[in-house]
């Protein structure tokens, strides 16, 4: 009877303790992450250059071509720091596809340089209208070592404008595998790029014209290695 009382006393001491690590957070650890992050809305891209976003699609599948039309998302909230400062916010970007043959096929828009995200990047989102399709849509990054990596934003089924939000994962403790955005080595050096946007066709619904609208391209990053450098150092740059 004794052993029962013990085992089971220890059984839930132990099971407390496993629920205290898993779900309860650490007030030292937290106060240091809150702490050591400066987490900032920024845009990235408007659309607002003509020939700046560049498609491409197989041949054997289809063509695509880019436009800029003038349009803005009704649900869409300036930032506050861009409200009395006149940037120009007046197009969208339109792409239309023209299927040759239903096939797994898909296409994409890049700009005609990668984009540099300023900081550790958290979560990356655009205004999109979809068509309601069941295409899918992912974002294309470059990471700290130059990889590629698609990450899903969503499914185009829906009508109208609609946000559509990825959030980054959070890199390895390795800093070498997985979505690499600062090496510690380089204390200068950091962040991601991005490099585009693809769009998945759902076979079913790939014939004819299909039509996709993007807006106002925006990341929440952390800006706080970016104002807190060591002004004591060098620069790599020979």
């Amino acid at each position: 009877m004794k052993r029962s009382i013990v085992l089971i006393s220890l059984i839930v001491v132990a099971g407390f303790l496993f629920s205290q690590e898993l779900g309860t957070p650490n007030p030292e650890k937290v106060g240091i992450e809150s702490a050591q992050q400066k987490l900032k809305e920024v845009s990235v891209d408007k659309f607002e250059q003509d020939g700046f976003w560049v498609p491409y699609m197989s041949s054997d599948d289809g063509f695509v071509t880019v436009r800029l039309f003038e349009g803005n998302p009704a649900g869409k909230v300036p930032l506050e720091e861009e409200k009395n400062l006149n940037i120009p916010d007046k197009y969208v970007l339109g792409v239309r596809v023209d299927f040759l043959r239903r096939a797994y096929s898909h296409f994409y828009i890049r700009p005609l340089r990668p984009i540099p995200i300023e900081g550790i990047t958290k979560t990356i989102s655009v205004w999109v209208v979809g068509r309601n399709y069941n295409h899918v849509l992912k974002v294309v990054l470059q990471d700290f070592f130059g990889r590629e990596y698609e990450l899903y934003m969503g499914r185009l089924n829906f009508q109208g404008w609609k946000k559509l939000t990825v959030a980054i994962p959070p890199q390895s403790p390795d800093g070498k595998s997985g979505i690499v955005q600062r090496d510690y080595h380089y204390n200068s050096k950091m962040g991601l790029k991005i490099i585009g946007f693809k769009v998945e066709c759902d076979p079913m619904e790939a014939y004819g014209s299909y039509y996709i609208y993007f807006d106002d391209l925006r990341a929440v990053t952390d800006l706080f290695a970016e104002e807190n450098r060591d002004p004591d150092d060098m620069v790599d740059t020979w």
